[in-house]
């Protein structure tokens, strides 16, 4: 598996958007929707915070890609996650960033200088130019060819994607 960066709302300002600022120009209710959101984290057993805005996730992004660049990838995405979407932090913050990088092991001081050179804009700019010829419009998005599978997803449903686009158990 590889992790590719997504432009999910890249315009979002660096302190970030209320969810009803974010979700103002469409048909939707963001107390019900976060508690869908809530309630299939917990069928999932996920944890699931209270979120009440949503940050650029771009530097986090780059950042990302740094990390796997030091075999750290999968720690540090899924840290990224629990920051944003269990503790609500903004992970547009340079301070938060660091913090990230230094629990999964990672020199903050390095991290810091990643970030202020922009050292991975690059990479982040081919996965997003990648989403786009692909027509991915949603994340998380499963790609195994040209054959896409879109939202979270129970285990068994990957297990079927996989096995479905000759996927081998041992390659999993």
């Amino acid at each position: 598996m590889r992790w590719r960066a997504f432009p999910l709302h890249p315009d979002t300002p660096a302190e970030g958007l209320s969810l009803e600022k974010l979700f103002e120009n469409y048909p939707v209710n963001v107390n019900q929707m976060m508690q869908r959101l809530k309630n299939k984290a917990a069928e999932l057993g996920l944890p699931f915070g209270e979120r009440k805005k949503t940050y650029n996730s771009r530097l986090a992004q780059e950042l990302g890609h740094w990390a796997e660049s030091r075999n750290r990838g999968d720690e540090f995405h899924l840290a990224a996650f629990k920051t944003y979407f269990v503790a609500g932090k903004n992970i547009a913050k340079v301070s938060v960033l660091l913090d990230l990088a230094a629990s999964v092991g990672l020199p903050p001081e390095e991290a810091e200088a990643v970030l202020s050179t922009r050292a991975f804009r690059k990479p982040v700019d081919e996965d997003w130019s990648i989403s786009v010829q692909k027509g991915i419009t949603a994340v998380p998005t499963f790609v195994i060819n040209e054959d896409k599978l879109v939202g979270a997803q129970p285990h068994e449903k990957l297990q079927e994607f996989m096995a479905a686009n000759g996927v081998s158990r041992a390659e999993r």
